[in-house]
């Protein structure tokens, strides 16, 4: 059995993965859902988020298990877990990818997400006036993120999302892309996703090589529209 550890994206928070947690503790593996600073029930101040933050947060639990796991990024998760592969490459078995940003070095998130034409990301994030935070605008979480999501969870994320520190988000990757190459990845593509859409997916993912790339046909948010097959993803 394995032991996980489920990195969330941007706004959301380890809460996101409460369909998926008993799925995989159900077939035996052990779970962690860590709450990044300055997400969910985290108090951080949003001044002091930072990619170092989050990936010292990693790297912290990495630090305490004896054996390696496998890391499981969504959507920014997936830069979090790549800066992680760099300090920490000993601790993992294998990457997965669930709609995530996929860099290489130097590359920060912002600039992808002002690139992807065919996302409605960009166009419903409202910036603070020094253009530290960013937070959604109103009514665009179901469009956005859950659209084939159930009414419930919908209700649920709307009181639970948190404003975004930009810092993380404008922070450029810094690893040896050699050394990355070398670690087991997986991508899984969310075919209908409107936040990273399906071409910016595809040519992310196109840089690298994977030991498989799987596909679900749903939103950005497939831990609540298809739990079961992303777990059956995450467990081939």
């Amino acid at each position: 059995m394995n032991t996980y550890i489920l990195i969330n994206g941007s706004w959301h928070g380890a809460w996101c993965w409460n369909k998926v947690i008993p799925l995989l503790e159900k077939q035996g593996h052990k779970v962690i859902t860590p709450e990044l600073p300055g997400h969910g029930e985290d108090n951080t101040p949003i001044k002091e988020v930072s990619l170092k933050s989050y990936t010292d947060c990693i790297c912290e639990i990495l630090d305490t298990l004896e054996d390696p796991i496998i890391l499981v990024g969504h959507s920014m998760g997936g830069v979090i877990m790549s800066q992680v592969s760099e300090y920490r490459p000993e601790k993992i078995k294998l990457l997965i990818y669930i709609s995530a940003f996929v860099l290489k070095n130097d590359e920060a998130i912002l600039s992808f997400i002002r690139r992807d034409k065919e996302s409605l990301l960009i166009h419903n994030i409202n910036f603070s006036k020094d253009m530290s935070i960013m937070e959604l605008k109103e009514g665009a979480i179901k469009k956005v993120f859950y659209h084939d999501c159930p009414d419930e969870d919908i209700s649920r994320a709307k009181l639970l999302v948190v404003p975004q520190a930009v810092k993380p988000i404008k922070t450029r990757l810094n690893i040896n892309n050699e050394k990355f190459e070398l670690i087991p990845k997986i991508y899984v593509e969310c075919l209908r996703d409107k936040a990273i859409s399906i071409t910016m997916q595809r040519k992310m993912h196109a840089e690298f090589n994977w030991e498989k790339v799987y596909s679900i046909d749903s939103s950005h948010s497939p831990f609540f529209s298809s739990p079961k097959e992303l777990v059956s993803n995450l467990t081939r």
